[in-house]
């Protein structure tokens, strides 16, 4: 619903306009220009030739990109060796996460595995123990899937205010790829499942022994034996050679360097889902195997890192998820959720895959206060960070799933706030 007090929506026409005079003034873009490259003169980079084929046999960003990189907050735990980086989300577009700029969370640091020396059992009640090596997996019918990824503390930080200055910071422990690899149904079917089966513990190969208990009816639907991210062999700090991928759960379960499955009778209640990965309440009582990651978005232009750069023509632009199935809708407020509109999706809706949404309209250096809203297909709504707490409390960092809001000043800049 709009109101009166909403920025219109001007025209296409308009807006395209508009945004074509702001860039042949010069304010759209980061630093001046060096008017010898401009036009009527012939570039400096027309005059010389470049690089030959060979000379860079694995591509990389243009040397303008340099500040596109994944980044951490060192205080947030004692070691780098257990700790995150998170994904730039507000220089990206599309859906897709480059390989390189997939976020990171490890507990014992990367683990480097000779994939000749790779080996993954799987045991327990199984009629008969298998050991596969990865070119046994490769071997295997495979399939391709996209699916986001994102870690239980994701906006953990946001859960008693607004604390971290950019959505880098503040929804970057995400990325959405395409994962190749082999269900681990089939891998299930060959070793033959105990009557009795119904838990599986998965382990990894990693110092720390990262391990979590699957319900086995999640590893028989959807769950992947994964070894390619987006085309290529995982990279080292996603799980190379071989990983676990559980869509729409909680990243913590998606064990990375995979070396062991367990067949058992029920779950293991491990280190990682006891002292963590459980939300605690009010009451002192803590909800345990969270696993499901509930709809969710996030405006990432504007927002802190990426202020507006001149009045005019604005595309706010943004990320939509949902660990429940696919996102149908996404709602976007220019006034702190006094009214709604609703965003453009624009590309592939998957299920348990990020969506990208845009809206339209003209800033004229007023104040806003933007916010997005994720909508999926079992009719779940994305809540308010004050209905989220009515329910869940403060005492928790995981699974916060909030409505996040950014001001933007009239000067451009944008800072994380929240309203009442």
């Amino acid at each position: 619903m709009n109101h009166s007090d909403d920025p219109p929506r001007p025209s296409r026409r308009r807006l395209l306009a508009g945004a074509a005079g702001l860039a042949a003034a010069g304010v759209v873009g980061r630093a001046r220009a060096n008017d010898a490259n401009l036009p009527p003169n012939v570039a400096s980079w027309s005059k010389t030739l470049g690089d030959g084929v060979g000379v860079r046999p694995y591509g990389k960003p243009s040397p303008f990109e340099k500040d596109v990189v994944r980044r951490d907050v060192q205080w947030l735990t004692a070691s780098r060796e257990s700790s995150v980086s998170f994904t730039p989300l507000h220089d990206l577009d599309g859906i897709i996460t480059p390989n390189g700029l997939c976020f990171e969370r490890h507990h014992g640091g990367i683990t480097e595995i000779d994939p000749h020396d790779y080996r993954l059992m799987l045991h327990g009640l199984v009629d008969k123990p298998l050991i596969f090596t990865l070119e046994d997996l490769k071997r295997l019918p495979r399939v391709n899937r996209i699916y986001f990824l994102e870690c239980a503390a994701n906006s953990g930080m946001e859960w008693r205010g607004a604390q971290l200055n950019g959505c880098q910071y503040t929804h970057g422990m995400i990325h959405c790829v395409m994962y190749t690899g082999v269900p681990l149904k089939l891998l299930l079917e060959q070793a033959g499942l105990k009557t009795n089966a119904k838990w599986l513990h998965v382990e990894g190969g990693d110092s720390s022994g990262m391990n979590r208990s699957l319900p086995l009816h999640k590893a028989l639907d959807d769950c992947m034996i994964a070894y390619r991210q987006n085309g290529e062999m995982l990279r080292p700090e996603q799980g190379y050679p071989v990983r676990l991928v559980v869509p729409g759960w909680e990243g913590n379960i998606w064990i990375k360097w995979l070396r062991r499955i367990k067949v058992g009778d029920e779950p293991w209640y491990t280190r990682e889902e006891t002292s963590k990965y459980t939300d605690l309440l009010e009451n002192g009582k803590a909800r345990k195997f969270t696993f499901e990651m509930d709809a969710k978005s996030v405006i990432t232009s504007p927002s802190p890192q990426v202020p507006v750069k001149g009045k005019g023509f604005l595309v706010i632009s943004g990320l939509a998820w949902s660990g429940r199935g696919k996102v149908t809708r996404v709602d976007v407020s220019l006034d702190g959720g006094r009214n709604w509109r609703t965003a453009k999706i624009d590309g592939p809706v998957l299920d348990k895959s990020c969506v990208r949404f845009y809206a339209e309209t003209e800033w004229n250096g007023q104040e806003l206060l933007l916010q997005s809203r994720a909508m999926d297909d079992t009719g779940y709504v994305q809540p308010t960070k004050d209905d989220l707490r009515k329910i869940r409390g403060v005492n928790s960092i995981y699974h916060n799933n909030g409505i996040q809001t950014w001001a933007v000043k009239p000067n451009g800049e944008v800072e994380n706030v929240e309203v009442g």
